[in-house]
């Protein structure tokens, strides 16, 4: 796991539809690095909206710029990632029939 988010879906769309936003803005990507709160080192936080962060590293790293770095490896990666067609709402609930 590179990153997490903060926001929370309902649905396996509403998830895909984040990340295809995610990925579909990728290049434009800019993150603020910071000190964790409780504890050593710094990780990434992609800012959003409603003060809540859009997505962030999933962990801290020792030095500033390692986090820095993996914050660029995190955009290439996202960036490499294929389109994807959004799953309807119904889709992937596990059940058949």
């Amino acid at each position: 796991m590179v990153a997490v988010t903060a926001a929370q879906f309902d649905t396996p769309g509403e998830a895909e539809r984040g990340f295809e936003g995610l990925r579909a803005g990728a290049s434009e990507l800019t993150a603020r690095i910071t000190h964790v709160r409780d504890g050593l080192g710094w990780i990434w936080v992609v800012p959003g909206t409603r003060a809540l962060p859009e997505v962030r590293s999933s962990r801290a790293y020792e030095r500033y710029a390692t986090c820095q770095s993996a914050f660029r490896r995190f955009v290439v990666l996202l960036g490499k990632q294929p389109s994807r067609e959004p799953r309807s709402p119904d889709c992937g609930n596990g059940r058949s029939g």
